[in-house]
């Protein structure tokens, strides 16, 4: 490992180890805090560990062109702000990243804004965001010689590391909640060669008991704990900034599950500000459901200073997590970016979801609730018209198929939670007809189609 460029540094007390010394489920020795990986040779403004901002965004986009594998890996284009190999041939990629920012014209004008966007990571090898963060933390257990890996998961971190283990020829343990995962993302890690567990408990149970076996035994841990992976999740920040000619946009909408993503997000962008590639930072806002919101109250009752955990209730299964790893990394991302951090209802996530799929985006509930929060701060005037925003999409639309065909069939929110909704939710609604088989059938359904 390239020790002498990185450091693991606790995010609560500043203890700094070298990579290899962490422990097992990457916990500081010293205060129980998670660490995040450090650069100490780029505070140095003419060091020789800093990069030169100017050559580097040449070399970015000159590699776009590239047939060689890591350079068409959005994730290892960027190498030189990834030194956490000691050769980057023990990289593992599918060729995750590099995907698409699309514009948002109807929910734009709806919201009356003019530059919406959404970064679809939906659009990742897998269909989610998880494999960029997955090439990164795997690569790193392969240049160490592990021969497993293990993660508990809601089903997105399953299906990245599954996949990236196969890849890397290691075997791979995953502990899921019974019952409580999208058959889409449980057959992922099955077909990828996953040794799947589905353990009597919900995601915070399978996270200790997971903890327990990876001091045990030497498995190397793959969730959102592991650094390593916050490392890799940092890139689409660049593929943003990239995106608007290293403009950063003004704000920037996260979903908030184990809070990973969006504290991965701000260290990528606030590495370029540090390094001279940007000028500033966005705004960044965390989304999470109602009945999954510990970081929401988190920040209302004491501003970040402690969270409690809940117990975690919403359709959207990616984001079912009442006791978040990252908590306190997302609130500093909160608080130093001047964001928000607030809950969206499950009838607000599946308008929201449906209004995406208008646009032609399909993506999972739980990446809808970045645009349900973004509606909410919009109404409370919290956003300005004349900002460009970006919503983050966290994973594609066949990962929960089934919350999909409910929303339509009308059988996804119970009575009490349609209240108020009703009609915009029938608006929205595109049930399939059944007709006879003749073609004036069909006419006639067409006609009667909604708008």
């Amino acid at each position: 490992m390239n020790d002498n460029l990185h450091q693991l540094r606790c995010f609560g007390c500043g203890s700094r180890i070298a990579g290899a010394d962490a422990q097992p489920d990457f916990r500081c020795a010293l205060c129980g805090d998670l660490f995040e990986v450090d650069y100490p040779g780029w505070i140095q403004k003419k060091g020789p560990d800093r990069p030169n901002p100017g050559a580097l965004k040449w070399l970015w986009r000159e590699r776009r062109c590239s047939s060689e594998a890591l350079d068409q890996s959005g994730v290892w284009r960027f190498r030189e702000l990834l030194p956490i190999l000691d050769s980057f041939g023990d990289a593992v990629t599918l060729r995750e990243g590099n995907t698409p920012l699309y514009h948002l014209p109807r929910a734009a004008k709806a919201l009356g804004v003019d530059q919406l966007f959404a970064k679809h990571q939906g659009m990742n090898p897998t269909g989610s965001f998880k494999d960029t963060g997955m090439t990164a933390a795997m690569s790193v257990a392969r240049e160490r010689k592990f021969e497993w890996v293990a993660c508990a998961s809601t089903g997105n971190t399953s299906a990245a590391m599954a996949a990236y283990a196969a890849r890397a020829g290691l075997k791979c343990l995953v502990l899921i909640p019974d019952g409580k995962i999208a058959w889409g993302k449980l057959s992922q890690a099955m077909d990828y060669g996953a040794l799947t567990c589905q353990v009597k408990t919900d995601f915070d149970g399978c996270m200790r008991v997971l903890n327990e076996i990876v001091k045990r035994e030497p498995i190397y841990l793959l969730n959102s704990v592991n650094p390593y992976r916050l490392e890799g999740q940092k890139t689409p920040a660049f593929e943003i900034a990239e995106s608007f000619d290293w403009n950063v946009p003004d704000h920037l909408i996260v979903p908030g599950g184990n809070l990973g993503n969006s504290s991965a997000l701000g260290k990528g962008f606030r590495e370029l500000k540090e390094l001279g590639l940007v000028a500033r930072i966005p705004r960044i806002s965390v989304i999470q459901a109602e009945g999954a919101n510990p970081l929401v109250r988190s920040l209302a009752l004491n501003r970040g200073a402690s969270i409690e955990p809940v117990e975690a209730h919403t359709c959207a299964t990616a984001i079912r997590i009442g006791n978040p790893a990252s908590w306190r990394k997302a609130a500093r991302v909160i608080q130093e970016s001047s964001g928000w951090c607030i809950d969206v209802t499950e009838a607000e996530i599946a308008i929201a979801k449906a209004e995406l799929g208008a646009e032609g985006l399909g993506c999972e509930p739980a990446s809808a609730v970045t645009l349900a929060g973004f509606k909410k701060l919009r109404a409370k005037a919290l956003i300005h018209s004349s900002e460009t925003i970006v919503l983050v999409l966290t994973g594609h639309t066949l990962k929960d198929a089934d919350y999909t065909i409910d929303f339509h069939r009308g059988t996804l929110l119970k009575d009490v939670e349609k209240v108020g909704v009703e009609k915009e939710i029938e608006a929205l609604r595109r049930n399939a007809i059944a007709t006879d088989a003749t073609p004036e059938a069909v006419l006639s359904a067409m006609k009667g189609a909604k708008a």
